[in-house]
């Protein structure tokens, strides 16, 4: 099992301590006007944390007051696709058990329904498959079985590979492909495969009521606040369990996941993924305008990039719908983690700016 990242002083690591303060007290600015509760930052370089920062409420309610810690757990929604079924596809490739090219509806016979047949798992990756960005999962009273054949059975928006759109049907067949293919639920396969040999001691699905205290709180949903139940509604009705979303984690255990993607799929004692692999996932994999897709990843440059504006072309990293977000750069290997709660505070409340700034202000403190 990995242990903590080792912690350095930025200056040993090559980057500027006084420009990462001013990156952070970014973060302290929007908790301190409202537009977040609060949030937990972490950069790190070569492997190791060079400086971390926590500030405001992870609970701000009528009837609770709780503040951030260094170690609050965090609902990370869309960081379940590259931190669960990502890698457990990867893992997949790297294994022999499935190609880039094969169809969806080899290992989902069912997902062959209306013209689906030749919507491949390179396409659910890219977000090019032609599956709709969202549709409502949560409000029928499905059991989960049902929810599934609803998604299988979807008509396609667009021809396959014909067009883009960011789908989370996408993610939830993948997640399934996953499953079957590692013979074991999504929640178990992700465990196994990913948080235990990284040693991400405080990442999973559906967290322990006993760790409420630790949870940061998201939207108020259904007459109440959701409080270490997932906010993503379709993944609630799913069990709290999906390729998706459903994901909770701390700051320390996504920088551990960071290092071993900046070093090429390795970790201490082992290696998660191959550098093959690795470098397949982190290329632009789609042909179609705007776009700069890996598999799974966002790619510098592609719409939905909130890396910034200094972060080099190399750069590649994901969000979360709550106010979270992963980035990496290889060029310096620099990773950067952020953590808010955002939607705590209503889903019109935004971070899209504060990601950008931020990620400006600690590619700044690179010295050399």
């Amino acid at each position: 099992m990995r242990e903590e990242l080792e912690r350095s002083a930025p200056e040993r690591e090559g980057m500027d301590g006084e420009r990462l303060n001013a990156a952070f007290r970014l973060l302290e600015r929007e908790a301190e006007t409202g537009e977040i509760p609060g949030g937990v930052a972490l950069v790190g370089r070569y492997g190791r944390i060079v400086a971390s920062f926590y500030t405001g409420l992870s609970v701000a309610t009528d009837f609770a007051i709780q503040p951030v810690q260094e170690d609050t757990i965090y609902d990370c929604a869309s960081l379940t696709k590259v931190v669960v079924t990502l890698p457990l596809i990867l893992q997949l490739i790297d294994g022999g058990e499935i190609r880039l090219g094969d169809p969806v509806c080899r290992f989902i016979p069912t997902f062959a329904a209306e013209g689906k047949t030749e919507v491949t798992v390179r396409q659910l990756l890219s977000h090019n498959s032609g599956l709709a960005a969202y549709t409502d999962l949560y409000s029928h009273g499905w059991a989960l079985e049902q929810i599934k054949e609803s998604v299988w059975s979807e008509k396609l928006q667009h021809e396959p590979g014909a067009g883009y759109v960011y789908s989370d049907l996408n993610f939830i067949a993948l997640g399934e492909i996953a499953s079957i293919l590692f013979g074991k639920s999504l929640e178990t396969a992700a465990y196994e495969n990913v948080f235990k040999p990284l040693g991400m001691t405080e990442s999973g699905y559906r967290p322990d009521t006993g760790l409420k205290p630790r949870i940061a709180a998201t939207e108020f949903l259904f007459g109440s606040y959701r409080w270490g139940d997932v906010h993503d509604k379709n993944t609630y009705a799913m069990g709290g369990v999906s390729g998706h979303a459903g994901m909770f984690s701390t700051a320390a255990d996504l920088a551990k996941y960071a290092a071993m993607w900046l070093d090429g799929g390795r970790y201490p004692g082992g290696r998660l993924l191959s550098e093959a692999v690795v470098r397949a996932a982190t290329r632009n994999c789609s042909s179609l305008p705007k776009t700069n897709r890996g598999l799974g990843w966002v790619l510098k440059g592609d719409a939905w990039d909130a890396s910034g504006d200094l972060f080099s072309p190399a750069s590649y990293g994901h969000t979360g719908f709550t106010g979270t977000s992963l980035f990496m750069d290889p060029t310096t290997e620099v990773f950067v983690v952020l953590l808010t709660n955002r939607v705590h505070f209503g889903r019109e409340k935004s971070v899209a700016r504060l990601r950008d700034c931020f990620h400006n202000a600690v590619a700044a403190a690179v010295l050399d």
